[in-house]
Formats: structure tokens, C-alpha cells, sequence
């Protein structure tokens, strides 16, 4: 098939992310203050979009505290740099099963709330853009499970529609992509949709180029999609998909180094990924030409 290469890119920058990245690195953002600098910084190295999750200022563990919610989005919207803030909605869908032999009760990890706690911060805090988990599915560990039913999703959606915030679709496989074009077709999300294709969790797409062709030719034309892959990846799927007619995301949710044995920044990550951006061809575009392209509207700090 030929080339359908995005000339006009924007980057989204995942500042920190809910895994246990925090001890691993000490670029891992965990207070409000140093995830607000980290996405304000990578805003400045040509972010047009941060995609910001919370975490416990003391220990770095995930969060869904409001109160860390609010300071982040008044720490970033106070901000000299112009830039579209992105929070999660992936919070509260968590199960993790007993034993093979005695899976019941759920145990320790386990986080399970319903719809309108999962968007409650949204709902404060309204930002432009929040994430919809488009999907159930086994997620990393042997015994954890993602869960988002159809009836949560529809429910979610709704909510996130009725507050004016832009769901961002994150679909983790081919199915996810198939239950969003529903969610649109039912009404649920405004169309055209944006969605965020997200290769290499493990169990869901591989990152190989031909499943994420496969995903890619499932996105509707008139919809908008960016895509990132994991780790050593992460780099690479900047050009596969610009070249795929795509947005991209970096960050250090998805991806702690640099380079070999250097452990990256968040607005390193972005840079880079503007360069490459750049020697292909392309350019990278800022918030501006993404609220016009999106249909967003700029909320001001309060």
C-alpha cells in the first residue's frame, strides 16, 4: 500500500504513567509540583499534549487522590508555555486474582470504582483531552486484569462527552478498536474520534509492524490517531507512525532511556522525537493548530 506519511505531527508527551517505574528511575516524576515541571518542560521541547497521571508524593505509588489532580492542572495551566493537558481516566479498573486454584475473593491490588468516581476528576478539573481504556484484557502480570465492560465504557463516555472533554481512545488491540467505532456509532463519543494505538503491552497487540498496520487500516479515515510502542521501541514507532499517516507519544510512562545505559528526561524524549520528526520530513505542530485540528476548546487557569 503506498505512503500516507503525516507531514503536520504533534507529539503528546506520557509524563509518568501509573507502573512501577518510580524507583527505577529518579526522572520519574511523583509529586504535583515535579510532574507539572516535567510536563512544562517537555511542553517547551515541542510537546503539544501531556498526558498526566498522579502519584503518591511520598512513596511514587499510582494515585487518584483529587487534591493531586487539581494541583497538577493549576501548576500546569498557570504555566508561561501554552500546552493541551491529557489526564487519565484509567484509574479504578483493576482486578487481581487469588490463586489458580481460588481466584475469589480479589486481592491485594485490586481497584475497583465505579464510572462516575473514575471521571470525578475529570469532571473537576476539565481538561481538554482524558483517556478511555477501550477494552478488557490480561495486562502484564499473570493475574492482573484490565477491566473496562461495555457497560462502564458507556458509561464513562457519556460522562466525559456531557463534560465537553475530547476521550482520547487507547486501544491496546484490534478488538478495542472495533468496540470504539460502536461507541460512535451508538452516539456515545462525538465523531470524528481520537485514538491512541498502543503497541507491545503485554497482552495485547505486539509491536511488530504488521499488527500495528492492522490496527492502523481499522482506524476510520476521518478519525485521528497517534501510537507509541514500549522501551528500546519507543523511538522507532515515532517514524512508523508518521509514516503511517500518524501523531506520536513518548514519555517516560512508556519509556525510561535515552539512550543505552542513560536514563532519559521527559523533555529529552520529546526532543528527540522532534528530531526525527523533523529529518523525515515533517514538522511538529504546537497546541494551537492541535484545538483547531481536535476541535478543543483552551481552558484557562481558575
Amino acid at each position: 500500500m503506498p505512503l500516507t506519511m503525516n507531514k503536520d505531527v504533534f507529539i503528546t508527551c506520557a509524563v509518568t504513567g501509573s507502573g512501577g517505574s518510580q524507583d527505577r528511575s529518579p526522572h520519574v516524576p511523583r509529586s504535583p509540583a515535579q510532574i507539572a515541571d516535567s510536563a512544562i518542560a517537555a511542553a517547551k521541547a515541542g510537546a503539544a499534549v501531556v498526558h498526566c497521571h498522579v502519584r503518591d508524593p511520598e512513596t511514587g505509588a499510582p494515585s487518584r487522590r483529587l487534591d493531586l489532580y487539581r494541583e497538577v492542572t493549576q501548576r500546569i495551566r498557570e504555566a508561561e508555555v501554552d500546552v493541551i493537558l491529557n489526564l487519565t481516566a484509567g484509574m479504578g479498573g483493576d482486578i487481581v486474582f487469588g490463586s489458580t486454584e481460588q481466584p475469589l475473593p480479589p486481592v491485594a491490588g485490586t481497584d475497583m470504582i465505579g464510572a462516575a468516581e473514575r471521571v470525578q476528576h475529570i469532571k473537576e478539573c476539565l481538561p481538554e483531552i482524558c483517556t478511555l481504556d477501550c477494552g478488557t484484557m490480561n495486562f502484564a502480570e499473570a493475574d492482573y486484569v484490565m477491566t473496562n465492560t461495555p457497560g462502564m465504557l458507556t458509561a464513562m463516555g457519556r460522562m466525559m462527552t456531557e463534560l465537553g472533554v475530547k476521550p482520547e481512545i487507547e486501544a491496546f488491540d484490534t478488538g478495542h478498536l472495533w468496540y470504539a467505532k460502536q461507541l460512535v456509532k451508538d452516539g456515545v463519543l462525538g465523531s470524528p474520534a481520537l485514538v491512541q494505538l498502543c503497541m507491545g503491552v503485554p497482552w495485547g497487540a505486539p509491536d511488530d509492524l504488521n499488527t500495528f498496520m492492522a490496527m492502523v487500516n481499522n482506524v476510520p479515515d476521518d478519525w485521528t490517531f497517534s501510537a507509541f510502542g514500549l522501551g528500546r521501541h519507543q523511538m522507532a514507532y515515532v517514524a512508523a507512525s508518521v509514516l503511517a499517516g500518524g501523531n506520536v507519544r513518548v514519555g517516560l510512562e512508556d519509556n525510561l532511556w535515552l539512550d543505552k545505559g542513560v536514563l532519559a528526561e521527559n523533555w529529552q524524549l520529546v526532543e528527540r522525537a522532534g528530531t526525527i520528526i523533523e529529518n523525515m520530513g515533517a514538522r511538529v505542530i504546537g497546541p494551537a493548530q492541535v484545538r483547531e485540528q481536535l476541535g478543543l476548546t483552551k481552558r484557562a487557569a481558575t
